[in-house]
């Protein structure tokens, strides 16, 4: 079955730029768009009945599809106005997309479609890669030599899921991945037997860092050989190491392992710190 990339479309400018990325993305990789727009009938807007407001959704989705169609007409596009809460809507979309694409405002917590608990939820859920885009986002960085920054660590299989994202969209894009692998140094006594003899086999921390970066990046490297590759280990904590190379980067990826807490569910800090700080495009990848 032929995935398509969706984009979640609530009329902002912020969404709207995420329609677009969406777009350009669905044009490289040849995948049909889907468009995905939920609304309220709002009981107290005078004058507007059900069907009115209903005529309104569809045609602000409308409008915005033509211009991507003038600006794309070999994509195949397709719409779906659903009538229900934004959560549900996201998360079946979600479920069933190769990506979805989202519109993200400013350096604080993600809106437009996502609302408080409501983003954190369908990032922390989603079972496919979520990107985030912000108002301005623009396309002529995708080709100004930028990087696709995506962040690496523990051993070859905790990163699998976020470097296959980012070397599947460099090689669609031409582009270099830079994989990023930050360390820090532990407290002596969480050393066991086990873990000083093979830091002492790769000579100390920072060739054993760099060691299981090379390791990760192997299968990924053979898959695509077309791809350029920059390896950067660094000391420091992931997110600073990560949100300082943002100005070489087109598109950042994290993966995230959901957390489940009495609140809810919980993305990790460093994808929380990329997405809130970050001015590119993120895409947030969740581990297979």
């Amino acid at each position: 079955m032929t995935r398509a990339i969706t984009a979640g479309l609530d009329g902002t400018e912020e969404s709207l730029a995420a329609l677009d990325w969406a777009a350009r993305e669905a044009v490289r990789r040849g995948l049909p768009l889907r468009v995905l727009h939920a609304w309220h009938h709002a009981e107290k807007l005078a004058g507007a009945d059900h069907d009115t407001q209903r005529g309104w959704a569809e045609e602000g989705v409308a409008q915005a599809v033509r211009q991507v169609a003038e600006r794309h007409p070999k994509l195949t596009v397709s719409v779906e106005v659903v009538e229900e809460d934004a959560a549900p809507a996201l998360g079946r979309a979600a479920r069933d997309a190769e990506m979805l694409a989202l519109g993200s405002r400013g350096h604080g917590p993600v809106v437009g479609f996502l609302l408080g608990s409501v983003g954190r939820q369908v990032i922390a859920e989603a079972t496919r890669p979520v990107v985030l885009v912000r108002a301005g986002d623009r396309p002529a960085l995708e080709a100004a030599g930028r990087e696709v920054v995506v962040g690496q660590h523990g051993d070859a299989e905790d990163s699998a899921a976020a470097l296959r994202f980012a070397f599947e969209t460099a090689a669609a894009r031409g582009a270099t991945v830079r994989a990023v692998r930050a360390w820090t140094l532990p407290p002596v006594f969480a050393y066991s037997p086990g873990s000083l003899r093979l830091l002492d086999e790769a000579g100390g921390l920072e060739p054993y860092e760099k060691q299981a970066l090379a390791d990760a990046l192997r299968p990924w490297r053979e898959r695509f050989p077309g791809v350029p590759v920059a390896e950067q280990v660094e000391m420091g904590s992931a997110g600073q190491v990560l949100l300082s190379l943002v100005g070489r980067a087109q598109l950042m990826v994290v993966g995230r392992r959901a957390r489940r807490t009495a609140v809810g569910a919980r993305i990790g800090s460093v994808a929380h710190g990329v997405l809130h700080h970050a001015d590119c495009p993120v895409a947030v990848v969740p581990h297979d």
